[in-house]
């Protein structure tokens, strides 16, 4: 799948996403694309990092861990980009966790 077509699908996402949680705001659309690419490059260099780092605490938590991970991504992509808005920690986890759902079937939609 093209880098744009992915980058768009996530900005979707995005504001789906935060209609269905109270706890996210967006401004529009251009603040969706931005955070699609925001969040689509920390999790392309930031989050192997922290996983790496984090090893041990991952092993014990059984994989739980990187929850806690996801959610800091999204708090951070909410301190970079104006006009996305995250209430506190459980809403970004929310929001990863149903970003990710949807990013999935919107890829398995695109392949079909």
């Amino acid at each position: 799948m093209g880098i744009l077509i992915k980058l768009l699908l996530g900005s979707i996402a995005v504001i789906i996403t935060s209609y269905l949680l109270p706890g996210v705001t967006v401004a529009n659309f251009g603040s969706a694309l931005i955070v699609a690419a925001v969040l689509a490059l920390l999790n392309a260099t930031l989050k192997p990092l922290l996983i790496i780092l984090t090893i041990p605490v991952t092993v014990v938590t059984l994989g739980l861990f990187l929850l806690v991970i996801n959610g800091a991504i999204i708090l951070l992509a909410d301190a970079l980009v104006p006009g996305f808005l995250v209430d506190g920690f459980f809403w970004a986890l929310l929001f990863s966790l149903i970003m990710a759902l949807l990013m999935y079937i919107f890829e398995g939609l695109v392949k079909n």
